[in-house]
């Protein structure tokens, strides 16, 4: 392929991933990341989850900057099973506006259809029965559901929620662990925050915490983990949303913690809250850039944050 049929239609990528060029075009939105190694490239075709739009008879992705539904039956991007099942989910009679989060899940698609209209056809309900995912659900309610949607963490299964966060491909995901667990060694009590279904979790062994997901339920925005509760563990995990951790971050510099991993979607707001860290007298030891959202300006920045 010598080109995306989507770049510059489609608002999806901002590089054409296909082009000889992609790397050294991403790479330069780099250049204002203390990096301390060069990225970790993630292949095109791997991605597991995509959010389409829709709107009336309109299925497909946005166009860059407005509200027009560029059409799509297979993206390059994507998995062989989610570009299987889309010709199929793109002709189904939508009611209303709205967005479809396709997952394909360790034993099968999973489809949550996102509307602005609480209701949908006995038509639609009828063909939705069809079409061969395991679990399609409106506004949070299931149409239909073969069984339950699983995730696989090396020997852990999880049960897959509706629209829960998951890493955008398995190749990913595993890089990421592989880079926490190689900056969590030797640390005996460890705690995650933002945990989500427990990616990191479970693979050093530690406590999780967030909203949702399999941890202890707490929001780390509005509530934080204080110093009291931080004292106990010999290093921390982040993987906050793309929000960042501001509110966790200030808690930390106050706390006996003396190593953090923190694991950011966003360059924007990791250097915000790596300002703070270093304010509390934490140095960045390593930072490496993924490209988890590939053909994307988007890093995920994999770093190790220490103080002595």
């Amino acid at each position: 392929m010598k080109k995306c049929p989507f770049f510059g239609k489609c608002g999806g990528c901002k590089f054409d991933f296909t082009a000889d060029d992609y790397y050294d075009k991403k790479q330069e939105s780099l250049r204002d990341i203390p990096t301390t190694s060069n990225p970790i490239w993630i292949d095109s075709g791997a991605r597991r989850r995509a959010d389409f739009a829709f709107f009336g008879n309109q299925f497909g992705f946005y166009r860059s900057g407005s509200k027009q539904i560029v059409p799509i039956s297979n993206c390059p991007l994507l998995v062989h099973e989610i570009n299987q099942i889309l010709p199929a989910l793109s002709k189904l009679p939508f009611i209303g506006a709205g967005s479809v989060l396709i997952t394909s899940c360790d034993n099968g698609i999973d489809a949550s259809i996102i509307s602005s209209i609480s209701y949908f056809s006995s038509e639609f309900k009828s063909l939705a029965e069809k079409l061969p995912a395991i679990r399609i659900s409106w506004n949070g309610k299931a149409i239909k559901q073969s069984e339950q949607p699983i995730i696989k963490f090396e020997d852990k299964i999880i049960n897959y929620p509706v629209d829960a966060f998951l890493q955008p491909s398995i190749a990913g995901e595993k890089t990421l662990r592989g880079l926490v667990r190689k900056y969590t060694a030797g640390s005996s009590k460890i705690v995650d925050l933002f945990s989500g279904l427990g990616n990191f979790t479970f693979a050093v062994n530690a406590i999780g915490y967030d909203i949702n997901g399999l941890g202890s339920k707490r929001d780390l925005f509005k509530k934080p983990l204080k110093p009291t509760d931080l004292n106990k563990y010999d290093c921390v995990i982040m993987d906050p949303p793309r929000g960042g951790a501001t509110a966790q971050c200030k808690e930390l510099i106050k706390s006996n913690i003396h190593r953090i991993v923190y694991v950011s979607c966003s360059p924007d707001t990791f250097t915000k809250d790596k300002n703070i860290l270093e304010s509390g007298g934490f140095k960045l030891i390593n930072l490496i850039p993924v490209d988890q959202f590939v053909g994307s300006d988007n890093w995920e920045l994999v770093s190790l944050f220490t103080k002595d």
